[in-house]
């Protein structure tokens, strides 16, 4: 460990400790102002403040040991009979030196009555004394349990950032590699497009690179990614294909997404359709928005032979459905079907 990182850990203890004295005094200060208020005595506010400190004082003594050496080495060791005999043992020792203690403190002439009246309350003390220890075993446990679910919950949060970066991190390069070998092509041929696809190409890995992290991401952008897609596809593919993509609905400028999800159904659309027809094949896709939800269509041409790899999906597939279900869980439908002639898949997402 690094001197700064044994610092920092120095700091964070200590911030922790302090903090967690500020609380509990905090915690005592205000029981004891509630037991001022009440006490009804007529033995003189003096003498009922030497009480109060005296009463908190053993509490916070039976207390602590409790928090600070019976939990930890019986009840958290699962030594229970030992817990509870223990318990017991604390307040029948605790008790009588704190009835000596507020006997001294009313002795005199004048106060017999309230002594005898304090001695006969000594067994009320003593369950007063064990059920606080009952109670402030009953808040440890209460305590430890929420920050243990806390704990685990930053920990599942930071395995489900983990597993989304690593799937966004799996998207098929092939596209990448594909539009380069276009773009060669066309500059051999001194071609004018190859400028607007140099800048198409940039767009998209400026939003792969530095969108891609973002939980979401303003629907508009998404669907301006798709179409620097679908246009370097219509480049690469020519008159091969017919290549259209529509958006209806709701204006998407209202409406933020995670990144990159629908780009996968695109990549198995061009991989599993256009580039096996022989002839003239097709890619079409609808993109409804409405009331916060995303309702997808894409459908392309296939050939006659059944392509079970289209349902597969690869890893292609196989991840944008675990990033609905860890993203969107219980709010999406994704159906993909088959006939004679084409593929399509639907997918429906409630964005709320």
């Amino acid at each position: 460990m690094s001197l700064l990182a044994a610092q920092n850990s120095i700091k964070k203890s200590y911030e922790f400790v302090s903090n967690r004295v500020v609380y509990h005094s905090l915690i005592w200060f205000c029981y004891m102002l509630i037991l001022l208020f009440l006490d009804s005595g007529e033995e003189g506010f003096i003498t009922i403040l030497r009480n109060t400190l005296i009463h908190v004082f053993f509490l916070m003594l039976i207390v602590y040991v409790n928090y600070l050496y019976l939990i930890p080495n019986y009840l958290s060791k699962k030594r229970f009979i030992s817990y509870l005999l223990l318990l017991l043992f604390t307040a029948a020792v605790v008790m009588p030196i704190e009835m000596v203690c507020l006997y001294w403190n009313i002795a005199g002439k004048d106060n017999i009555d309230a002594q005898v009246e304090l001695l006969k309350k000594q067994y009320g003390h003593f369950i007063f004394l064990f059920l606080t220890l009952i109670i402030s075993t009953i808040l440890k446990i209460t305590k430890e349990w929420f920050l243990q679910q806390s704990v685990q919950k930053d920990l599942e949060n930071k395995n489900l950032q983990s597993e989304l970066s690593f799937l966004k991190s799996q998207i098929n390069p092939h596209f990448l590699f594909n539009t380069l070998n276009s773009l060669y092509a066309l500059t051999l041929k001194k071609s004018d497009k190859a400028p607007e696809i140099v800048l198409r190409l940039s767009e998209m890995m400026r939003y792969m690179l530095y969108k891609s992290n973002e939980k979401k991401v303003p629907l508009e952008q998404e669907i301006n990614y798709i179409q620097n897609y679908l246009t370097l596809e219509r480049t690469r593919y020519g008159d091969k294909a017919r290549i259209e993509f529509e958006c209806a609905g709701d204006s998407p400028s209202n409406y933020a997404i995670a990144p990159l999800l629908f780009i996968t159904f695109f990549e198995n659309s061009f991989k599993h359709g256009l580039s096996q027809s022989i002839t003239e094949g097709f890619v079409e896709c609808l993109l409804y928005i409405e009331d916060n939800t995303i309702d997808f269509t894409i459908q392309n041409s296939k050939t006659q032979e059944k392509d079970e790899r289209y349902f597969q999906g690869g890893i292609g597939l196989v991840n944008v459905k675990r990033r609905l279900e860890l993203i969107y869980p219980d709010k999406y439908i994704l159906d993909i079907h088959e006939t004679d002639e084409i593929y399509l898949v639907n997918l429906k997402v409630d964005l709320n």
